[in-house]
Formats: structure tokens, C-alpha cells, sequence
């Protein structure tokens, strides 16, 4: 059985004539003792009296709050229709009804500016995604158009390097190319796997095993050089489930690009801790620093502030703790270093997927 639906004006209004009603049968048994003419007057006068008092009542209650109600009720007829371009005129009353026309005002601003933050990321996800399908393209033509040939100079310069004297000074020049050459399949690699991602096997395993490794990896990197690799474990953190091979990968372009960072000697800190159903790495070093206005932009790809950086290791790192639904965060202070901080849920969450 539905319920009854009533006015809101008969709801305000059935109080007052109540209360009217209770008053005059009051009033017609105080004035029993008055002759009939005199009484008939009297009573007269009081049902007129309750009368515009019922009258002045729903004219108030009209006043005041029905014509806010009818324009509230419009205007969240236009907001069903999509246009939050609105705004409610009682809110200039200084009563409860304008507390009310203030609230839904500020709420409507709120939700004009949740709708352009939305739209501006929509748009730049847009942008990002044509880049990232261009660069696909463009990274699987340049793989074997560059590839191909570097082998074959490596290879060149490998027998070249063998049939030099010991103490040829040209041997220093075939190191150094070398270099450039493992340099060039460096940023290949990195391009590749940016544009061509492939999804993380994710299996129950040890992170500080993961982190472990790319620490020490890390270490002989800069063996002769003044800093120091810190490494905290978690030693109770539960088994994560991630791709070990992706988060060490992870891992390791954080501890590089903290030891890029860092001009001359200093330390890189790196702990494994256990957050609620998280697991947190955070990697801090003692390096310059980056500067706040370039913060946003570190995670696109191909941007990079280095003479010889690619721009492709931090978004790549992005991508990879996007995919095991986790998240990276950063914090710098010029001249004091940098904190990266990635978060890895222990348990990956289950993908949903379609029953034919």
C-alpha cells in the first residue's frame, strides 16, 4: 500500500486551525454565562480572528518557505539535465533557509570545479593514451631499424678490441664505445617496454627479497664511488603479490636516478615496511633535489632533466605500480634529496571478468 501523500501547507497549517479550534471551544465554554446576542458577537469575532490567523499563517509560511522549496525544486530539475550553472536566490536570507541556499550554493561551485579537475584529467589521459599508441608504433620500427645494425657494430668492435696491442691507447676508445653502445640498447629497452607493456605475472613472494636484490644490483653499480646503499627490511611483512621481475625493475631505476642525483659523496636510503593491507618501499637520498614546479611533470614520458636521460624510466616505473593497482608518490626539498614512495597492495585485487 502506497502512502498517502500529503501538501506540505496542510501538514504546517492543521497545527495552527487545531490549536484555533481547541481555543474557541474554550472561549464558547467561558462565555456560557453571557446572554445569547452578546455571546453570538463575541464568538464572531474570535472565529474571525482565527480565521486571518490561519490566513496571515499560510501567507508566512508561503512567503518563507515555499517559494524557496519550488525554487530549489527547479533548480534541481536543470542540474538532472547536466547543467550545474545554477544558484539558489534565498541564500541572501539570514535564517536557516538561507544557511540552506548557502550550503546548496558552495555544493554546486564544488561540484563545477570536480567537474573541469575531471574533465582536464579526461582529457589529459586522452592525450597521454594517442601518445603512448604513436610511440608504439614508432618505438617497434625503430627497434629493429636501429637494433640490427648496432649488433653488428658491437660485434665489429668486439674483434676489433681483441687484435689491439695491450698497449694500444686505442683500447680506451673501444671501451668508451662500448658504453655508448650498451647506452643505446639501454634507452631502446626502455622504449620498448613503454610502448609495448606487457601485463605483470603476479605471484605470493618475498618483496624484500625484490628489493634486496635491485639493492645490491645498485651497490655494484657505484662501487667506486662515495655513496653509501641503505637497505631496512620489513623482516615480519607478509608475502606481496607483485611480478618480482617488474618491481625489481622498479626498484632499480628509483636507487639510479637517486644516485644520478647525488654529487659526490651521500647516502641513498631504502626501507620496506608493512602499512595496513600495503606494502611500502620508500627510497630517500641526500641529492639535490628537485624543484617544485617540475614535480608534476617527472611521470611523462620523455620528459627528463638530465643531458644523457632518456625521460622513459619513471614513466615506465609509473606504469608498472599503476598495474599492480599500487601508487608512487614524491616529495623533494632542493639541496636536501628526494623521497620516493611506492605502495603495493599485499593482496593484488581480483579482475572481474565476463561469464559467456
Amino acid at each position: 500500500m502506497e502512502a498517502v501523500r500529503v501538501n506540505w501547507q496542510l501538514k504546517a497549517i492543521l497545527p495552527v486551525v487545531l490549536v484555533l479550534l481547541a481555543g474557541l471551544v474554550m472561549f464558547m465554554g467561558v462565555t456560557l454565562s453571557l446572554g445569547d446576542p452578546e455571546r453570538h458577537r463575541v464568538l464572531v469575532v474570535a472565529g474571525a480572528g482565527a480565521v486571518v490567523i490561519c490566513g496571515v499563517s499560510v501567507g508566512v509560511l508561503a512567503c518563507l518557505i515555499h517559494r524557496p522549496m519550488v525554487e530549489l525544486q527547479q533548480n534541481m530539475a536543470i542540474i538532472s539535465q547536466g547543467n550545474l550553472e545554477v544558484a539558489v536566490d534565498f541564500a541572501k536570507r539570514n535564517d536557516e533557509i538561507g544557511d540552506l541556499g548557502r550550503n546548496f550554493n558552495y555544493m554546486m561551485q564544488q561540484l563545477r570545479q570536480s567537474r573541469k579537475e575531471i574533465e582536464t584529467m579526461h582529457r589529459t589521459q586522452m592525450s597521454r593514451a594517442e601518445h603512448l599508441a604513436t610511440l608504439g608504433e614508432l618505438a617497434t620500427g625503430l627497434a629493429h631499424e636501429i637494433r640490427n645494425p648496432l649488433a653488428g657494430i658491437a660485434g665489429v668492435i668486439e674483434i676489433i678490441g681483441r687484435d689491439l696491442p695491450p698497449t694500444s691507447p686505442a683500447r680506451e676508445m673501444v671501451k668508451e664505445v662500448r658504453t655508448e653502445i650498451n647506452q643505446i640498447n639501454r634507452i631502446l629497452t626502455d622504449l620498448l617496454e613503454t610502448a609495448r607493456p606487457h601485463p605483470p605475472q603476479m605471484m605470493r613472494s618475498n618483496l624484500n627479497t625484490t628489493v634486496e636484490h635491485a639493492v645490491m644490483l645498485a651497490r655494484q653499480q657505484v662501487l667506486s664511488q662515495p655513496i653509501r646503499i641503505e637497505l631496512e627490511q620489513a623482516p615480519n611483512l607478509a608475502d606481496v603479490e607483485h611480478d618480482s621481475d617488474q618491481i625489481h625493475q622498479v626498484v632499480l631505476n628509483l636507487l639510479l636516478n637517486a644516485v644520478q642525483a647525488i654529487d659526490g659523496s651521500g647516502t641513498v636510503h631504502v626501507t620496506v615496511h608493512s602499512q595496513g593491507e600495503s606494502a611500502r618501499i620508500t627510497i630517500t637520498d641526500t641529492g639535490r633535489g628537485i624543484p617544485e614546479q617540475q614535480l608534476p611533470q617527472i611521470f611523462r614520458p620523455f620528459y627528463t632533466t638530465r643531458r644523457n636521460g632518456t625521460g622513459l624510466g619513471l614513466s615506465l616505473v609509473r606504469r608498472i605500480v599503476d598495474e599492480h593497482h599500487g601508487q608512487i608518490n614524491v616529495t623533494s626539498e632542493l639541496g636536501k634529496g628526494s623521497t620516493f614512495e611506492v605502495l603495493l597492495p599485499v593482496t593484488a585485487p581480483a579482475i572481474e571478468t565476463e561469464v559467456a
